[in-house]
């Protein structure tokens, strides 16, 4: 169905407790902890179709791991996305367009945020296509790789 699979390195906030019209200054305290995501997109399809759920929806989409890091500080985690060893994304939470505590807020203002609800918090620039066979790894500071293997 796609011709456009496209990987996103990004940080993944775990929910942990219940976060209803919070304040952005108080957003962080809402935070169980931390993990990695791999977004995974068929592009083509995010273009062509109203909406994305198909195209982030595929089975195997959306890797998350390998492990939930509690007592981190996620506005400033530097993320490093590779495609078979060669790094295509490198950034930080701190360069991202929405603040991690505005992304926070802004949600809790239209849905309840629930404890292990995640959030995927967005990608640094650098996107890009991967094939059957490939490798990706994202590495977040503070806490490790998420190893994908493309089939």
């Amino acid at each position: 169905m796609t011709k456009q699979v496209e990987l996103e390195g990004e940080v993944a906030l775990i929910i942990g407790k219940r976060a209803k019209d919070v304040k952005e200054e108080e957003a962080l305290d809402y935070v169980f902890g931390c993990t990695i995501f791999n977004d995974v997109t068929a592009r083509d399809l995010t273009k062509s179709d109203p909406q994305f759920t198909r195209g982030k929806g595929f089975d195997t989409f959306g890797p998350l791991g390998p492990c939930i890091v509690k007592g981190i500080d996620p506005t400033n985690l530097k993320i490093v996305t590779s495609l078979n060893g060669e790094v295509v994304q490198e950034g930080n939470t701190n360069q991202m367009s929405l603040s991690i505590p505005f992304l926070i807020s802004w949600i809790s203002q239209v849905m309840t945020l629930e404890p292990g609800d995640v959030l995927a918090t967005g990608s640094p620039s650098g996107s890009c296509s991967m094939n059957s066979g490939d490798t990706v790894v994202v590495e977040v500071d503070n806490i490790g790789k998420l190893t994908n293997y493309v089939k």
